[in-house]
């Protein structure tokens, strides 16, 4: 992976400011790349979990064949927003990107622990209905892990 600088240094955050917009992002967009090495970006809904970005997917179809030629991708998560006119329009913003290898989460507890965690960042007042849930759907689910190699963040933000 060739390491590009951040161009504005002046607006990089934090890693525990990229951890922070992580867990409190509402969906992110997956890149990866398929067998013929076309991007292809899918929105999802998502969790970090434990240093982790976890999402459940069906079993088969464009991104999963992508993960199977090659699984490389990068995650993009933006967090607040707002546009402005100061000067000149912009927007005050954060988002983070991370790098990463993806895999299909096989272990059974770690794909429970997942999916419990989804139901509870999305619909966290049904949480008496996910076990059930998870139960009747485990089998035909998937759940794939992104195990991040490298994350940068930047954040325009409004001076006080």
């Amino acid at each position: 992976m060739i390491d590009y600088p951040l161009r504005r240094k002046d607006r990089e955050i934090s890693p525990e400011e990229c951890v922070s917009i992580l867990q409190q992002g509402n969906f992110c967009v997956l890149a990866s790349l398929d067998a013929e090495h076309c991007p292809y970006a899918t929105p999802l809904s998502y969790i970090y979990l434990n240093g982790k970005i976890y999402f459940h997917s069906a079993k088969e179809g464009h991104k999963i064949d992508n993960f199977r030629a090659n699984p490389r991708c990068s995650i993009a998560v933006i967090g607040r927003t707002r546009p402005v006119y100061l000067k000149d329009f912009s927007t005050y913003y954060e988002s983070v990107i991370v790098f990463g290898a993806i895999a299909e989460v096989s272990d059974l507890r770690e794909k429970t622990a997942a999916l419990t965690e989804l139901a509870r960042k999305y619909l966290p007042e049904h949480m008496d209905k996910v076990s059930q849930s998870i139960e009747k759907s485990l089998f035909r689910t998937a759940v794939y892990a992104v195990t991040i190699e490298k994350m940068t963040g930047k954040a325009k933000k409004e001076k006080k």
